[in-house]
């Protein structure tokens, strides 16, 4: 499972090579700004079944490219910090890859922007992801509660739908202790 993260991640840094891209932070560099410098993060892969994939796309109401995810599960002193889930999906023709961070209980309480290829003008700011902490998975739809961003819309439709991916794999397949 660390090597098709670390491949992903290599894969990203070759696309910084172009222009347009920017990469913000390294995987190590992500964990650390999650759980702290010096937290234990262990890699917990969720193997979804059919029924729990199905479950998911319909309450995310995102279509899922695979029934392998991974979880990095920060940890001091045995306590669980919390949840990051590393999310590389396209905006428009573009990868941006972002870090969601849920609490031990699965709230949405931080996104970090890991790269983004696009131009720089499409990236949503961290004040709009800010707007969408704590909040429900049901009240993370773009115009239905969650205002789009001026010029950026492919990319807060892409961020949101990463985001809603998340909280419904976290509440489907290990809150509900089905995996």
């Amino acid at each position: 499972m660390r090597t098709i993260t670390s491949i992903l991640f290599l894969f990203l840094l070759a696309l910084a090579s172009t222009s347009q891209a920017t990469v913000f932070y390294s995987k190590e560099e992500a964990f650390e700004l999650a759980f702290g410098a010096g937290a234990e993060v262990e890699s917990l892969a969720v193997f979804l079944t059919d029924e729990q994939s199905e479950q998911i796309e319909k309450t995310a109401q995102v279509k899922l490219d695979s029934k392998l995810y991974t979880f990095h599960v920060g940890k001091r002193g045995g306590q669980i910090l919390g949840y990051a889930a590393i999310e590389s999906h396209n905006v428009r023709t573009q990868p941006e890859t972002v870090m969601i961070l849920l609490s031990p209980t699965g709230e949405l309480i931080r996104v970090e922007m890991l790269a983004f290829h696009e131009p720089p003008e499409y990236q949503p700011p961290a004040r709009w992801f800010e707007r969408l902490y704590r909040r429900p998975l049901a009240e993370l739809r773009l115009n239905q509660g969650v205002d789009g961003i001026a010029g950026a819309t492919l990319s807060s439709r892409a961020s949101l739908d990463g985001i809603r991916k998340v909280l419904a794999i976290y509440l489907i397949a290990l809150k509900e202790g089905k995996n």
